[in-house]
């Protein structure tokens, strides 16, 4: 009779204490919620002690439902369990704290980065278009955008990676465009000398010639020497570069003449066709093919004109010049077959003034 009083109150079988099921349920929750925000990567310590906390309790509780009920004694594991709560909340409220910091500092850099990429983009809208820096250029903003898309889901170290590379990109189009203004420097005074050559052949015949200056994307009428009009000129794509072969976009730069006008037989409006490739032009070439400038299976290409349909106020021509359908029109006025032609990439002479 006290064996049955002992395992029976009234008629329900003594159970004796219940494990800590919702506690286990909560400790579980708050380290999934702590790792689901980050805490894995920014309190790895905080979090790795209450997932051991955890572990511990539901092994103490574990340990305890083996036991015969009468013996068993969940109190540890509560305490354990309650204390792995607690410690994964800590770890998550240092991640909130890492993250808003985090989020403060790479925004920053990333506004920091997106200025520099401004300042480069105003720098190459004010030049002649390097195509091998554009493709850097661009490059550098898809770097931007990656950053921006990685600080908005809080991947704030993958962000930071990619500001890192795009501002390695934009180290690397500043070498391309320093030695690109070395390049030019070299070449200046070869430039002046075509220009006042062509200047001078106009004043001593009293004709007319052309002059086409790349950088400031002007074509000049001269008569006598002087310059008389001055017309907008639109280039090549790739239009900071001498043309070196077919295909790459480049206007040439050199003095040439008009072999042919072109009245309505061109699909550019009208047109003036150039004796580009010249003798200089072809042993040129030679030499970059001797040279490897240029690969061996390229052609030296053709069918530079200066021609109509311009005015689209960027540089979008296969390496003609391009001039707005009226200017084409005057200048058809006062030109014709055998006119000198200079095209340089930039002069800084008195001449064309």
């Amino acid at each position: 009779m006290f064996l049955i009083t002992l395992f029976f109150t009234g008629c329900e079988f003594f159970k004796g204490p219940q494990p800590p099921l919702a506690r286990l349920q909560n400790a579980k929750d708050a380290v999934a919620r702590a790792a689901t925000f980050g805490s894995i990567r920014y309190a790895e310590g905080t979090y790795r002690e209450a997932e051991r906390l955890m572990q511990s309790g539901w092994m103490e509780m574990a340990r305890q439902n083996g036991r015969i009920s009468i013996f068993r004694n969940y109190y540890k594991a509560d305490s354990l369990l309650r204390l792995a709560e607690e410690v994964a909340d800590r770890g998550l409220r240092k991640t909130q704290d890492s993250l808003n910091s985090l989020d403060e500092i790479v925004w920053r850099e990333i506004k920091e980065y997106e200025n520099e990429l401004h300042t480069w983009r105003d720098a190459l809208d004010g030049s002649l278009v390097i195509y091998i820096a554009e493709r850097v250029w661009s490059g550098a903003e898809l770097h931007l955008r990656s950053a921006k898309q990685l600080a908005r889901v809080k991947e704030f170290q993958e962000a930071q990676i990619e500001v890192v590379r795009g501002k390695n990109a934009l180290t690397r189009l500043g070498n391309i465009i320093s030695e690109r203004a070395g390049n030019e420097a070299a070449h200046l005074k070869k430039w002046r000398n075509w220009v006042d050559e062509v200047v001078e052949r106009s004043r001593r015949e009293g004709s007319y010639a052309l002059a086409v200056d790349k950088v400031a994307h002007r074509t000049y009428l001269l008569k006598n020497g002087r310059t008389v009009h001055k017309y907008k000129s639109e280039l090549g794509y790739n239009s900071a570069n001498p043309k070196l072969f077919a295909g790459d976009g480049a206007t040439p730069e050199g003095i040439y003449k008009i072999t042919k006008v072109k009245n309505g037989n061109t699909k550019f409006y009208r047109a003036l066709l150039l004796d580009y490739p010249n003798e200089t032009d072809k042993w040129q070439f030679v030499e970059n093919k001797r040279k490897g400038i240029i690969s061996r299976g390229s052609s030296i290409g053709k069918l530079i004109e200066i021609h109509g349909d311009g005015g689209k106020g960027n540089d979008w021509t296969d390496g003609c010049v391009a001039l707005s359908n009226s200017d084409m029109d005057h200048l058809f006025k006062y030109v014709g077959v055998g006119t000198p032609v200079v095209i340089v990439r930039r002069y800084d002479g008195d001449n064309l003034e």
